[in-house]
């Protein structure tokens, strides 16, 4: 039987990644010396498919104007073609599009001939668990996260659930699925289906210490939380209030996005209502959580790495500790107070992930609420997150809030966002405005001052700027806040 061969094509083209392409309505294949990088109909260059899908963390669009089943199976091929992994986790979240897009991803793995282990509907802490736990060579999340419902993605990590990020391998992966043919496998890979919750859950349940029987109010936001909340639940002696457990991709209740305050409104209802001693906030693939506290009040989740340090390190051993640049001083303080060692890092679950390796950091912490544990293959868990919160108050038997006092020593802007057009222009700016002040561009900008600092940096996932700003008075901060905005609306 003939090779199939594009017109003008010199090499063999692999099938699966002539089809993929072929559906995204190229002028001429892609691998043609006359290619015109182009999409017919839609005038746009490749390079704008990439803008739109390969972000820097993750591979995320609107389905299916952005991301659809064929390039799914594509962007399959290409991450078997990278990895070269062996066999590799597949999961999903809730929405209506996954499963379509976990079916093409997984034809284009096979195809490649690696082996795929399809775990199904589960979060991706679960995915991130059983590329660990089964020593699987990768995994893939089908998920957008906390996006709305016209959203999905990918989320690809390595072998012991390393993640890649676009400079890490996304990049690698954009060019294999975008550029050249490659030669389909001699052997395609199989697929088999496991239910992975009973090790899952007895993994999680690893973390419990002694759980006493508290007053807790869950939110799911319809999100996967809402199926690996209950088979944890059942083992834990809690009194329960679940909120918006029924998995709906389409998020009828609120965006499972709880950073944003809007959505914890009912959270916060319900926590006064039922006189609980907590509220649990889970995003869309509950790989983070936000906690609220027993009067209602939103927790920020550098306040819970600060709570957390002084139960996790200690008895005279050296933990190194994670947190990211945004977080409040008392972070490194409380780190320092409880004999660890402060690690401050960049934004960005891969370079947290990555820093924790090399530091064997028991645990990091994030301000968006993502939090990395050590005994978790250094990945992120909201469930495990929560495991840990439960085991602090079961111990001390104080309320949240009370033992949230005294952390609450400096005044926050929180993060503030703007669109500005010339990012760098502004960065410049505020270089000059505070030359004084003790600086560092790890990510973004950071000025110190004895009673005040700030960082802007520019957004990984959005056309934006985002400043922390942090003081020792509320004047104080209020007063800088509003001198560096100043300078940045200046331009």
């Amino acid at each position: 039987m003939a090779e199939k061969r594009c017109p003008g094509e010199k090499a063999p083209i692999d099938d699966a990644i002539c089809r993929a392409r072929q559906s995204h309505r190229f002028h001429k294949c892609v691998e043609c010396p006359s290619r015109d990088g182009k999409l017919q109909g839609s005038g746009k260059p490749q390079e704008d498919l990439r803008r739109k899908v390969f972000k820097a963390y993750d591979i995320r669009g609107v389905y299916p104007t952005d991301l659809d089943e064929k390039l799914a199976e594509l962007i399959g091929v290409a991450t078997a073609r990278f990895l070269n992994p062996g066999s590799v986790v597949v999961s999903r979240d809730m929405r209506a599009s996954s499963e379509p897009l976990s079916r093409a991803l997984t034809e284009g793995l096979v195809t490649a001939g690696a082996n795929v282990l399809d775990v199904g509907a589960v979060s991706t802490d679960a995915n991130y668990f059983a590329i660990g736990y089964y020593r699987q060579g990768g995994g893939v999340q089908v998920t957008a996260s906390h996006n709305p419902a016209q959203y999905n993605g990918f989320k690809i990590s390595r072998e012991q659930a390393i993640p890649l990020s676009y400079d890490t391998g996304l990049a690698n992966i954009e060019r294999l699925a975008l550029g050249p043919s490659l030669r389909p496998a001699e052997h395609r890979g199989t697929v088999e289906h496991k239910d992975i919750l009973p090790d899952w859950k007895r993994h999680v349940l690893n973390f419990v210490r002694r759980i006493e029987p508290l007053n807790v109010v869950i939110d799911a936001g319809n999100g996967m939380a809402g199926k690996m909340m209950p088979p944890l639940l059942s083992e834990l002696p809690l009194r329960v209030t679940d909120l918006f457990f029924k998995l709906d991709g389409t998020f009828p209740n609120h965006e499972a996005n709880p950073l944003k305050e809007e959505n914890l409104r009912d959270l916060q209802k319900a926590v006064r209502d039922k006189g609980a001693d907590l509220g649990v906030a889970f995003d869309g693939d509950a790989d983070r959580c936000i906690f609220v506290d027993d009067t209602g009040a939103p927790v920020s989740s550098d306040l819970i790495t600060a709570l957390l340090v002084g139960f996790l390190i200690g008895g005279g051993r050296k933990e190194a500790v994670l947190y990211d640049l945004r977080s409040s001083h008392v972070v490194p303080e409380e780190i320092r107070r409880f004999g660890g060692v402060p690690v401050r890092e960049r934004v960005g679950h891969s370079f947290m992930k990555a820093t924790m390796r090399q530091r064997n950091a028991v645990f990091g912490g994030e301000l968006s609420g993502h939090f990395y544990w050590r005994d978790n293959y250094f990945a992120d868990s909201g469930a495990i997150t929560m495991i840990h919160v439960l085991n602090v108050l079961s111990q001390v038997r104080k309320p949240l809030s009370e033992l949230l006092k005294p952390l609450k020593r400096y005044y926050a802007t929180g993060e503030v966002n703007f669109d500005v057009e010339d990012k760098d222009g502004a960065l410049k700016r505020l270089e000059a405005a505070f030359k004084d002040g003790r600086q560092d561009t790890l990510d973004g900008l950071t000025v110190e001052y004895d009673d005040w600092w700030f960082n802007v940096r520019a957004s990984n996932t959005e056309p934006k700027l985002r400043l922390n700003l942090e003081a020792t008075t509320l004047s104080r901060m209020e007063e800088k806040r509003d001198a560096v905005i100043g300078v940045i609306k200046a331009g």
